[in-house]
């Protein structure tokens, strides 16, 4: 049974929904699947599961894009309705007829809509009854050929006892059983080698024979040229000279190499706690970037932008002819060409190749129907679409202001707690100290937490970090429980008053069920303000798999009903996206970067909260989304 159909304009006004229901739905699909889905470009997709406490829905829509109408309908996920993608485009027809856009009540659409449901239903089960017809009949079809090719009486096979001209199969050659021999058994025909006849090869003819031994011999005579060639050329070729090795000087004495760079100790034993002048200076995360516009870039010639969208350069007047008298609605037919050239585009610049394809869809999805208008071609009016998904997707969907939501915690009497998390070597411990300096400027008290009681060295590097930005670091030393030392630090901050707790935490693969269940532990316990996920922007795909591995791995193991997940992405060794590196390294390195922020973002819903582009403590910045957008279509 249906559970509900509705029907909303993209903007959120509610116009239609069926009145049959007499349940109300568990939970909120609808809005699961506008936020989850059609906002995060995902409406390619043919349907939508939604688990809610005691319920399982499955969704299925389709748009009018023309309209700007959604249609959406509701249903068990344990049933299996064949109807529903027939009565979603039979109410969507009949709908966009009685559309008025300065109508708000279509109450009078109820008795279309059951005769609809009733139409929908009896085909599905026209169609139901035909294809169980149809298998009975073959499978009884299936069953009257084995008995006949298969005689239980040891008769001559009516399938295999005659020829393809209807005359008897054992004419002239005596009465043969079933298989080929006199105690019977099945008929074995004899297949003789193409290009032979009467059983010797058939050399004259062309009958499709090879002579095998005029092959061996050309080979032999072409071998023995090929010889005579290369040992003539080697004959006038010039002997090449020896290379002799230049004997490398040793210095005897080599000048003396600083190799100690912790910070200088007074004769009392006194460490210094001075910033080094270097990391001095304002945050990147305060600078507004100013991005320049490129107008040179665009391409205004046509038979470029043919080739780019896979079709033939055909002149200006008849490109422009077939952008004004075109069809009236676009199909997804005419929009291939495009979305395949922007497909491989976004797979150059490291996309996943099946976010490249998921989002290619949606945005086939959101054009398909609509009239393409004058002047118009379809390469730019689907450019101009994937452009705007891709700025909805690296938007953030909630506010990331984490000064606002540190003075928020103040007033509550309680710090604000941030758990750094990621595979290792990726650079937690550096862009926490960033986040830290950053935090400083800002007149906000920060302490730092090493729970990173599993790799040596972890406790030593945090706390050199703390030292050179006078900041309290709570530490228990190694082989201790994370998230015990978690919840004793956040008690000690909020005895000392400190705004804001780092929790630094260990290195650990999406695979290692251990340390991820420590993890969870730990996150669980505390139950942190913002859980980042620090990620190399190098890595490209490899990210995707971390960052829904580390989610998946982060829910099956919380004991809570409601398991926290990760609430925001760092992306460090971010500094190349700018071209400092020569090239042709910097592009290379660039288009990884850009790959990899688009795929995790889309992976996990989680905004890019900060960017590490650099190994100061001030290169710490925010995304830029329009320069992303604009590297990434470049």
């Amino acid at each position: 049974m249906l559970e509900q159909l509705l029907i909303f304009t993209r903007g959120g006004l509610i116009l239609w929904t069926c009145r049959e229901v007499s349940n109300a739905l568990k939970g909120s699909p609808i809005d699961t699947l506008i936020r989850s889905c059609l906002l995060e470009e995902r409406s390619g997709l043919a349907s939508y599961t939604y688990d809610a406490p005691g319920a399982s829905y499955t969704l299925k829509w389709t748009f009018h894009n023309e309209l700007g109408l959604v249609f959406v309908a509701v249903y068990q996920r344990i049933l299996h309705l064949l109807y529903v993608d027939d009565l979603l485009n039979m109410v969507k027809r009949e709908f966009s007829a009685v559309y008025d856009p300065c109508r708000t009540d279509y109450s009078d659409f109820d008795d279309i809509y059951r005769q609809l449901r009733l139409e929908a239903e009896a085909r599905a089960e026209e169609v139901k009854k035909s294809s169980k017809l149809g298998s009975k009949t073959i499978s009884k079809k299936q069953d009257q050929v084995q008995k006949t090719k298969y005689d239980q009486g040891g008769k001559r096979s009516s399938v295999g006892d005659l020829k393809s001209d209807g005359s008897d199969g054992d004419s002239g050659q005596g009465n043969k059983l079933e298989n080929g021999h006199v105690n019977g058994g099945s008929l074995v025909e004899e297949v003789k080698p193409r290009g032979f006849v009467n059983g010797k090869e058939n050399l004259g003819s062309n009958t499709g024979a090879f002579d095998v031994n005029k092959l061996q011999k050309l080979r032999t005579k072409g071998a023995k040229k090929n010889d005579s060639v290369a040992t003539s050329k080697g004959a006038k070729a010039e002997p090449k000279q020896k290379v002799t090795k230049k004997n490398r000087v040793w210095d005897e004495s080599p000048p003396e190499v600083k190799l100690d760079y912790t910070d200088p100790v007074t004769e009392n034993g006194d460490e210094h706690v001075k910033i080094v002048a270097a990391d001095e200076g304002e945050s990147m995360m305060d600078r507004e970037e100013v991005i320049s516009s490129d107008s040179e870039e665009v391409e205004d010639d046509e038979a470029v932008n043919d080739a780019k969208v896979g079709t033939k350069s055909k002149g200006w007047f008849s490109s422009m002819f077939h952008s004004i008298a075109g069809k009236a609605n676009l199909e997804k037919t005419d929009l291939q060409p495009a979305l395949k050239a922007l497909k491989d585009r976004l797979m150059t610049k490291n996309v996943a190749e099946e976010i490249a394809e998921k989002l290619c869809d949606s945005v086939a999805a959101s054009l398909v129907g609509k009239k393409l208008a004058s002047f118009t071609r379809i390469s730019s009016t689907v450019q101009s679409a994937m452009e705007d998904a891709l700025v909805r997707i690296l938007t953030p969907k909630r506010s990331i202001d984490i000064l606002r939501d540190v003075h928020a915690a103040k007033e509550q009497g309680k710090p604000y707690v941030v758990v750094f998390v990621g595979v290792n070597g990726v650079g937690k411990s550096t862009n926490l100290a960033k986040v830290a300096y950053w935090l400083l400027q800002h007149k906000v008290s920060v302490m730092m937490a090493a729970c990173d009681t599993f790799r040596s060295g972890a406790v030593e590097q945090l706390r050199t970090h703390a030292r050179r930005l006078q900041i309290p670091i709570f530490e228990k030393g190694y082989e201790k429980d994370p998230a015990i030392v978690a919840k004793e630090a956040i008690q000690e901050a909020t005895r000392n008053g400190s705004d804001v707790v780092l929790v630094d935490t260990a290195g650990r693969m999406q695979d290692n069920e251990p340390l991820m269940r420590a993890l969870s532990k730990l996150i669980y316990l505390n139950n942190p303000d913002l859980v980042l996920f620090v990620g190399e922007a190098l890595v490209g795909n490899d990210a995707v798999d971390q960052l829904s591995k580390f989610n998946q791995k982060l829910a099956d193991l919380s004991t809570s009903p409601n398991p926290r997940l990760i609430d925001g992405i760092l992306l460090t060794k971010f500094d190349t996206i700018d071209d400092k590196v020569d090239p042709p390294f910097s592009s290379i390195y660039c288009l990884s970067e850009v790959g990899a922020a688009l795929s995790m973002v889309y992976i996990s819903g989680a905004p890019v909260m900060f960017v590490g582009c650099g190994q100061s403590y001030t290169d710490l910045k925010k995304l830029n989304v329009k320069s992303i957008v604009k590297t990434l279509l470049k």
